[in-house]
């Protein structure tokens, strides 16, 4: 319902915007303030955009929850779609969107309005929203390397031995 609602209300505002803003200003500056608002957009959006990436694979390799540079991201990319759209309206909403204090609020907001259950980052990693029992209690997870022997021999130590069997 609510998306119905957007896509009829948004070109009615748009609209009645360019028709008000046409009336004061005319056509031509009208049409120069849209085309040079999707410029500026284009570009605000290609730098911000760029930070957001960068943010985005700092968190990767710091294995730290990407979450927020991932919805940055996606409100940068909202924005540009918005900004490229013909309209004031939209251009107020993807300049609004530019705005990091703005996109954190919204964050935040949102956050606050999603649960989540289960979070998984590489092989293996879980992170669970509450505590539930171990499904396998003998799996144990963890890294290993290889250690060769320093003096060149090729037999391997009795700790890498198979079991004995008598």
């Amino acid at each position: 319902m609510y998306l119905f609602l957007a896509f009829l209300l948004v070109p009615i505002i748009e609209i009645a915007l360019f028709i008000q803003v046409g009336g004061l200003i005319g056509l031509w500056p009208t049409l120069a303030i849209v085309v040079s608002t999707a410029v500026l957009g284009a570009v605000l959006v290609r730098t911000q955009g760029r930070m957001a990436l960068g943010e985005l694979q700092r968190s990767f390799s710091q294995m730290d929850d990407p979450t927020e540079p991932l919805a940055h991201g996606a409100m940068i990319l909202l924005s540009g779609a918005l900004l490229v759209t013909p309209g004031f309206f939209t251009d107020i909403i993807g300049f609004a969107l530019l705005i990091p204090a703005i996109r954190l609020a919204l964050f935040h907001y949102l956050k606050s309005k999603i649960s989540v259950t289960q979070f998984q980052m590489g092989a293996g990693a879980q992170f669970h929203s509450r505590p539930e029992p171990f499904e396998n209690a003998d799996v144990i997870d963890g890294e290993y390397s290889e250690v060769r022997p320093r003096n060149g021999s090729a037999k391997p130590s009795k700790w890498v031995e198979g079991p004995h069997q008598h």
